[in-house]
């Protein structure tokens, strides 16, 4: 009897529960279709007209969002899914680095390595440069296209792995001494695809393929290394001119510090790998979400943004945003701008390919965080940037040089190219071959800047009798390469 009289209650209490789960579950799907509303609002600019970008989430080990805005090819008008294959940049760097760390964790090489133990024909510059440095951002090697485009590259060149050693190995100084500073540079993971390769007997395609991709299901992810090779569902990548889209092309057949083409789909695959690992372990991932250090053992300080110390980890970047810790990293090649954010705690990723140069990768990215992360988040650092009153100038300075003592033929053994210094309409040009005349403006006495394909500083040397023996030119990757005067 007392069993029947509990009946009706326990009936009561299941419908509630059935409610109550229900409500929760609406409420959660509420949530997550309004935050889609939002995210397709950020993007509805893009059209069947327009370049765009890819976007997906992983929330707690799933995908929650894939979603596609704009054009991957505007030619034939093929829309962008969560299936178009992207060129994805400097997030490729993350890639190289896990790829050192397995190799590492056989035991097939040592971080400490200097790395003329498998790339000989690296120049000894002095003291040692060793893998970790090159991991790091620290081996003060000169960057790669900071140096071909001083040699009269063009970025949208066919340029091989083969053409950037060559010019890797005509060095005769570094930027500074290795694990001393850091300053981003190419060259270096460039140079560790290298020694995947010299290591696993293996091109650094075929290593990772079937090390990494392979293993994690990644079927539509490698890395590009022959530019003529024909990729399936490629996006191609565009920029803004004169009111029309015009193409940026892309012809490197060289990879390691970019040149990973994937889709959306697949780094999800990549970013749930980092909570449940599928490629390496445990143990190896807490080392490779460390932060990387100096010589004397201080954490490696990349950047300070709104406030926040930004940290390089092996192609990733640490920050701690408005409490939340975050692994993240942008890239940009051509018109290609690509993002992947990870919040560990949160158990979240944010991932966005775009094929437009205008495209803003970490205003975007961030915006997509604070939907998902809006109740977590701290307020926003108040930053003080001051920029000086709209309309001041510096007065024009008078340095008093004779542009005529400059003019001359200038040839560097580094770059194994040269330089004309001559005079239009009373100013100083450098004039290359393979490039447009570069015209300078006038900083200091015998100093002066300007641009090749990047920002350009340009100092002459004279020598005890006050004469011109040539100049040094630096920019954001290669200091005072010396020119000399013939």
């Amino acid at each position: 009897m007392a069993g029947n009289i509990n009946k009706p209650n326990m009936r009561r209490s299941t419908v509630l529960i059935v409610f109550l789960l229900v409500t929760i579950v609406l409420n959660a799907q509420k949530k997550v279709d309004g935050i889609e509303k939002q995210i397709d609002s950020l993007f509805s600019g893009y059209n069947s007209s327009t370049p765009g970008v890819a976007i997906a989430v992983v929330k707690d080990g799933r995908i929650i969002l894939q979603k596609g805005y704009g054009t991957a090819n505007l030619e034939y008008d093929i829309p962008i899914t969560s299936k178009t294959v992207f060129h994805i940049a400097s997030v490729s760097k993350q890639f190289t680095a896990f790829a050192i760390y397995l190799l590492e964790k056989q035991g097939k090489l040592s971080f400490d390595d200097d790395i003329r133990k498998y790339i000989p024909e690296v120049p000894a510059l002095g003291k040692p440069i060793r893998i970790k440095h090159l991991l790091a951002h620290t081996s003060g090697i000169r960057d790669q296209w900071a140096l071909l485009t001083l040699a009269g590259w063009r970025m949208d060149d066919v340029i091989t792995t083969e053409h950037i050693l060559k010019i890797i190995s005509r060095q005769k100084e570094l930027n500074f001494e290795p694990g001393t500073r850091f300053s981003y540079c190419n060259s270096g993971f460039t140079l560790l695809a290298e020694v995947v390769k010299r290591v696993t007997g293996k091109s650094f395609a075929q290593y990772t393929q079937e090390a990494i991709f392979e293993p994690l299901r990644m079927t539509n992810t490698q890395f590009y290394d022959d530019f003529e090779k024909i990729v399936k569902n490629r996006a191609y990548s565009y920029e803004m001119e004169n009111g029309h889209y015009k193409k940026k092309n892309l012809n490197y057949s060289n990879a390691g510090a970019t040149s990973l083409f994937t889709t959306t789909e697949d780094l999800c695959k990549w970013a749930m790998n980092f909570e449940h690992p599928v490629v390496g372990d445990d143990e190896l991932l807490v080392r490779f979400n460390q932060p990387s250090t100096f010589n004397n053992g201080q954490p490696l300080l990349a950047n300070i943004i709104d406030g926040d110390s930004v940290y390089q980890a092996k192609g990733q970047l640490i920050r701690h945003y408005r409490g939340e810790n975050m692994y993240s990293h942008g890239g940009h090649d051509a018109g290609f701008r690509t993002y992947l954010a990870r919040f560990p705690e949160k158990h979240l990723s944010i991932i966005t390919l775009s094929n437009d140069e205008h495209y803003e990768i970490l205003k975007n990215g961030l915006i997509i965080s604070e939907f998902y992360l809006k109740n977590d988040l701290k307020k926003k650092n108040l930053v003080n940037n001051t920029t000086p009153a709209a309309g001041q100038q510096k007065p024009v300075e008078n340095f008093n040089n004779d542009l005529k003592q400059l003019v001359g033929r200038f040839y560097s053994e580094e770059l194994n190219t040269d330089y004309v210094a001559s005079i239009k309409d009373g100013k100083l040009f450098l004039c290359h071959t393979r490039l447009s005349d570069i015209g300078l403006s006038e900083t200091g006495k015998d100093k002066f800047s300007g641009r090749i394909e990047f920002p350009v500083e340009v100092e002459f040397i004279r020598n005890t009798n006050n004469e011109v023996t040539g100049f040094r030119i630096s920019n954001f990757g290669a200091k005072n390469v010396w020119f000399k005067k013939a």
